[in-house]
């Protein structure tokens, strides 16, 4: 397996904990605060970004889901809406944050079409060829070993199945990228800061998104794990980008 600069990006440097340990308790610790962290930080586009990627299922119907790094299951309930499968399974690593995704889906009644499971993209318990379809909102960013986390998101997908990404990019446009690069730098950890003890999350946020293989690196990536149809959009002047691939 290749080995990303994004692989090695921790929120803590100096921590002796593994990347994957450290993210799942990061995001443990940020989970009261994140969903509005992610509408505020976004200015609400987050949530039209989302809906756009799952746009590109809406052709396959899926009847059965899997949404890897679920987080708090905001892609699971809205593709339980827009593309009613029979089934979505939503896994991620922090279990702070399937608390908080599991209330939701109580709280909406759909406890009978979506589960949530502590899991890792990584080592996918569950069988080969068993999803429609795969989605990643803002997760792959974090997967300790990129190759291998969307190999074995490979491995689950049914033959004619979809896998759709939705990750963080950076603006080309000078303009639009000096703006982006100063908010990251001072707006977004500052504002982190104020809603969150976790100093490290929002600094890491901007060296991962930096230090990610995006655009025609990631679409390699997807070509070398063996998806096919694979293509990249990106969104609201490149703040943002889809990626799809098919098995």
């Amino acid at each position: 397996m290749t080995k990303f600069a994004h692989d090695s990006v921790v929120p803590d440097k100096d921590s002796a904990f593994t990347k994957k340990e450290q993210v799942a308790d990061m995001f443990d610790d940020i989970a009261h605060r994140y969903d509005f962290l992610n509408r505020f930080l976004s200015g609400g586009l987050d949530i039209r970004w989302r809906k756009k990627a799952l746009g590109y299922l809406k052709t396959l119907q899926p009847k059965k889901m899997l949404d890897v790094a679920t987080g708090t299951a905001d892609v699971a309930i809205m593709a339980s809406g827009l593309l009613k499968p029979t089934s979505i399974t939503g896994i991620d690593i922090s279990d702070g944050m399937l608390e908080i995704g599991r209330k939701k889906i109580n709280r909406l009644g759909l406890q009978n079409t979506i589960e949530l499971l502590n899991g890792d993209s990584e080592t996918i318990k569950f069988e080969d060829n068993t999803f429609d379809a795969v989605s990643v909102a803002f997760g792959v960013r974090n997967f300790q070993n990129l190759e291998k986390g969307m190999s074995e998101i490979l491995r689950v997908l049914k033959p004619g199945g979809k896998l759709v990404v939705l990750e963080f990019s950076k603006p080309k446009m000078a303009l639009v990228k000096s703006f982006y690069n100063l908010y990251m730098k001072t707006v977004t950890p500052n504002m982190g800061k104020l809603f969150s003890k976790n100093r490290n999350a929002y600094q890491y946020l901007d060296e991962s998104i930096r230090k990610f293989p995006e655009g025609n690196d990631f679409i390699k990536i997807l070509d070398d794990a063996g998806y096919i149809n694979t293509l990249c959009k990106p969104l609201s002047l490149g703040i943002c980008s889809i990626y799809c691939g098919e098995k």
